[in-house]
């Protein structure tokens, strides 16, 4: 079954994700939806500092938005802010440095940022990892999934307070195509099964959770926008570093970084997007099947409610 989902997904990206799948999805795209006016409204972008996540920042910031990067390496980040400004002329660019590695500097984080009653209008789950070996966070968990999927589920849970204060409020998730490969599995979320250690199942494995979290929010918060959604095969830092061989066989056809984050910034910005169900999974603009036909990768409502419980599991141990 994995060589089926392997080769239909592989086909299907050789269509879809690439810059020609991008080039004509956009001929179909409303030029107008993203003539939007941003000022006034507030937006808190994970991995702000690089790839996709930069870009995002940048279409946002051009548009007048309030924007707080959440980034890891202070260098990086501080260099990028800077460079953003100039570029946008937007000096509402507010730095935050957070390892999403670190379960309790997150939760700390996001209460921090509630506590001080800052306005949040869009959370845009975007920074993510992948490793291809077998790391373990000095908590003990996997590193992969502490930073793809816990601190998503962290981040997102504590700042829903302060988003339900805002009028129309969004949780956009960056998440990926390649969990079409992977079925919901609750069974091993530490991967301490997996023989022998694949970091680009792992991955795919913590963008499916990404996209249950994104519906089972969405069932329990009616008045908050959660979309998920994928970015193609685009030309990034992360995509260079974390899959050279892929980089190598498929680098003329990539992505721009600006294509990949095109519907992270529609999700996020357009009037248009608030038309769609919340929960849904996006690619280019549209909603998106979130399973290979044939693949068998469905999990039923128990699985995906399991999955929700042993986050706030995991969450509960940190004060």
């Amino acid at each position: 079954m994995s060589l089926y989902r392997n080769t239909v997904w592989f086909i299907k990206g050789l269509k879809e994700y690439t810059r020609g799948g991008y080039e004509a999805a956009s001929k179909q795209f409303n030029s107008g939806d993203l003539d939007v006016d941003c000022k006034g409204h507030s937006y808190m972008i994970t991995g702000a500092n690089s790839g996709i996540g930069k870009c995002i920042a940048q279409e946002i910031a051009k548009r007048g938005g309030k924007i707080h990067m959440v980034c890891r390496n202070p260098k990086t980040a501080e260099e990028v802010r800077n460079e953003l400004i100039e570029a946008t002329g937007n000096q509402e660019l507010h730095l935050h440095l957070l390892d999403m590695s670190s379960p309790q500097d997150v939760k700390n984080f996001a209460k921090k940022f509630v506590d001080d009653d800052e306005q949040l209008d869009v959370l845009i789950n975007n920074a993510g990892c992948m490793i291809n070996t077998r790391e373990v966070t000095s908590d003990g968990l996997e590193k992969n999934f502490t930073t793809n999927t816990l601190a998503m589920y962290m981040l997102t849970t504590h700042l829903l307070p302060i988003l339900k204060k805002s009028s129309q409020p969004r949780v956009v998730t960056v998440s990926s195509g390649g969990m079409l490969v992977q079925k919901l599995n609750t069974d091993d979320l530490q991967f301490e099964k997996m023989r022998p250690f694949d970091g680009t199942m792992v991955y795919a494995q913590n963008k499916r959770q990404q996209v249950v979290m994104t519906e089972e929010f969405a069932k329990k918060h009616s008045d908050i926008h959660f979309s998920s959604m994928h970015p193609g095969w685009a030309d990034t830092p992360a995509v260079r570093s974390s899959m050279p061989d892929f980089y190598e066989k498929m680098k003329e056809k990539l992505r721009s970084p600006n294509q990949g984050a095109d519907t992270a910034v529609w999700l996020a910005v357009a009037p248009a997007a608030l038309s769609h169900p919340s929960g849904l999974f996006f690619q280019d603009r549209k909603p998106t099947a979130k399973h290979l036909p044939l693949a068998w990768t469905k999990s039923n409502t128990s699985e995906d409610e399991h999955l929700m419980t042993l986050l706030n599991d995991l969450d509960s141990k940190y004060s």
